[in-house]
């Protein structure tokens, strides 16, 4: 049996082959000049097209899930990190962060890398073939807040409830509404119930959640579900984006507490006065008379 290139070509369209339909011909060729096998050709042709999907897959997860940018586990330098180590981020790695409904919240104060980490293990749930989501916590809220005063809440809360995994990034970098505990709650308890795994990244201790979120009680219930199989990890070392300039180095000049000097005179050019006169300090020195010059 012989079929034409056209023919050929529309059958693999019907079957959606589409990196094969590409890729044939150049392989066809190669495998008629290096003698190929039926065997290797058609193993070849099987795998580059798996290879195509998979990549295509990640492909559509990685925009679906509106990461900020891109970053891996392999870009993350642990070298400025004394609390966290590659090793413990294992299971946070492994498939069954996601299938098991784990959490985790990454504290530290502003460019120690915790958006960089959390999109980094998310990153590796959708390699496990995991949907994910990013959203800032001021936006989740906002979105939450509008579609409740519009009666559309269980609606839109679906869109936060459903994937793998969610990152809620910057808790308690910006002022909230009022009603912020009670949207984000809605987000936790039906993700802890559904056990759907979570990752927040904050700037402030979880005890300060209440004053951040408005409500004590409720922020409280969301970080007991959070951590019921959840952990915190606190990254430290200097930001990464001011490193540079050694602000966090206490040794540095930039790091000082002392006051900035424009011209660099250690003391006045011209000192005060510096005789002492009893308790009320200084007084300027007694004229001289007429006869004393």
């Amino acid at each position: 049996m012989t079929l034409s290139d056209q023919a050929l070509d529309a059958l693999l369209k019907r079957l959606h082959l589409a990196n094969t339909r590409r890729a044939w011909r150049e392989l066809t060729r190669r495998a008629e000049q290096e003698e190929w096998s039926y065997r290797d050709f058609l193993g070849l042709l099987v795998s580059e097209e798996i290879a195509h999907r998979q990549q295509t897959r990640l492909d559509r997860l990685v925009r679906r899930a509106r990461f900020p940018f891109l970053k891996t586990i392999d870009d993350f330098n642990f070298i400025h990190q004394s609390t966290v180590r590659l090793s413990l981020l294992g299971s946070a790695l492994a498939p069954e962060f996601v299938s098991d409904g784990r959490c985790l919240i990454l504290g530290g104060k502003p460019g120690r890398g915790k958006t960089h980490l959390a999109v980094a293990i998310a990153y590796r749930a959708i390699q496990n073939g995991f949907d994910a989501l990013f959203v800032t916590a001021a936006e989740l809220i906002d979105d939450l807040s509008a579609a409740f005063r519009s009666g559309r809440l269980a609606e839109v809360l679906t869109t936060y409830v459903q994937p793998g995994v969610i990152i809620v990034d910057e808790v308690g970098y910006l002022t909230y509404g009022t009603d912020a505990a009670n949207m984000l709650f809605h987000v936790v308890n039906d993700r802890h119930r559904k056990r759907r795994a979570m990752i927040f990244t904050t700037n402030k201790a979880v005890t300060a959640w209440g004053r951040v979120l408005h409500d004590e009680d409720l922020a409280h219930a969301i970080v007991d579900r959070i951590l019921e199989r959840g952990r915190m990890l606190t990254l430290d070392g200097p930001s990464m984006r001011t490193k540079h300039l050694g602000l966090d180095d206490p040794t540095s000049p930039e790091a000082s507490d002392q006051p900035a000097r424009i011209s660099g005179i250690q003391a006045p050019e011209f000192p005060e006065p510096t005789e002492v006169v009893g308790a009320r300090g200084f007084e300027p020195p007694t004229p001289r008379s007429r006869t004393e010059r």
